[in-house]
């Protein structure tokens, strides 16, 4: 008698029902998880397909992991500008890098808040350019009542264990509007496998079937994930909302306790019609006299126990970019708010202690540079 067939550990039932929760919670748009969510941003750059000497269009302040995959791929990356209140690119800021070769735009929705989609949108469509929406931050949050990665043509998110939910700490989705793209993914992530036959196909998603993988000058990946990360991803899926809101209510404490005691933290403007998932908590610190940003960071540390960090350093003043000879960029917004950032230790477990600690500490802080 021969033992029965051991449940799949990955590519199986659970990711399955990960990915129909996930996609549920998008508005049914097709999901396929993802290793990372630097993988699905690498099979966001595949599926474009891009060529050598074609340009992307990418934030000067972002993750490097937001523009690795499409520098990969051969194109020429070419910064774009923030707004100084929403940190975050603009249909304006995005206009002003857009030549012949512009072949996508990777907007990333950064510290929880999506960029303003409407006019991207449009302005993409009118130029036939792919619009890449870079969620790995803002999972949950929405713009004018669409949630994020809803708006472009590929969408991709993370589940790192920095980020608000997480599978173990890795793990990534990738999503798209795309019939073709959604045709493509599942074997793409996964060494071009075919679905198998019979019984064993109920382990696999039904979105695998009757897909041809013979695709020109395009070598697959292995981005899988396994069977117990997805089983929890299914279960933090219901609980995101929750977590989320826990994060804006400690977040708006934060702030709102600061705004007239601290008027040199100038915190992330959420403009009308979008929510913020707050990942991060992050201000832009006005500097007084000759107290600077580091100065603020130094007191909070050596007297409070507060580590705050400073991130993201502009991508044109990476040696690897400058190297490939992608380090001339135009992004004064993006120099003025790394120059004078600070990112502040923030977690939805906060205590009400916590908040106030935090909050004092601050307030110390920044009254002892004046």
């Amino acid at each position: 008698m021969s033992a029965p067939c051991s449940e799949a550990l990955t590519q199986g039932p659970h990711q399955e029902e990960f990915e129909q929760a996930f996609s549920r919670y998008h508005g049914g748009l097709p999901a396929f998880a993802t290793s990372s969510g630097a993988a699905a941003l690498e099979l966001a750059a595949l599926l474009i397909r891009l060529q050598p000497g074609d340009e992307v269009i990418i934030p000067a302040h972002t993750y490097v992991a937001s523009a690795l995959p499409f520098a990969r791929w051969g194109a020429r990356i070419v910064w774009a500008d923030i707004d100084p209140g929403t940190r975050v690119v603009t249909e304006e800021t995005v206009a002003a890098c857009l030549s012949g070769r512009t072949r996508a735009v990777v907007v990333v929705h950064l510290y929880g808040l999506n960029a303003p989609m409407d006019g991207l949108v449009s302005l993409a469509r009118d130029q036939g350019i792919v619009i890449v929406e870079d969620c790995a931050q803002s999972l949950g949050a929405s713009y004018r009542g669409g949630r994020s990665g809803t708006h472009g043509d590929i969408a991709t998110y993370s589940f790192h264990a920095q980020k608000n939910i997480t599978t173990l700490g890795e793990g990534g989705m990738i999503t798209t509007r795309s019939p073709d793209f959604a045709k493509w993914i599942p074997g793409l992530r996964h060494n071009g496998h075919r679905p198998y036959p019979e019984d064993r196909a109920r382990y696999w998603s039904p979105a695998m079937s009757n897909v041809d993988f013979d695709l020109e000058n395009v070598w697959p990946y292995n981005f899988s994930i396994g069977e117990v990360q997805c089983a929890l991803g299914t279960l933090l899926m219901s609980r995101l909302d929750d977590i989320n809101a826990r994060r804006y209510r400690y977040a708006r404490r934060i702030i709102e306790s600061l705004a007239e005691s601290c008027p040199e933290l100038e915190f992330q403007y959420i403009p009308t019609g979008s929510t913020h998932s707050y990942h991060l908590l992050c201000a832009k610190y006005d500097t007084v006299g000759s107290a600077t940003r580091d100065d603020l960071i130094r007191i909070l540390n050596t007297e409070f126990s507060i580590q705050p960090v400073v991130q993201y350093y502009p991508l044109y003043r990476y040696p690897l970019f400058v190297r490939a000879g992608m380090g001339d960029a135009h992004c004064p917004r993006t120099d003025e708010f790394f120059d004078n950032m600070l990112s502040f230790p923030f977690s939805e477990t906060y205590s009400d202690e916590d908040i106030a600690f935090l909050t004092s500490s601050i307030q110390s802080a920044v009254e002892s540079l004046r």
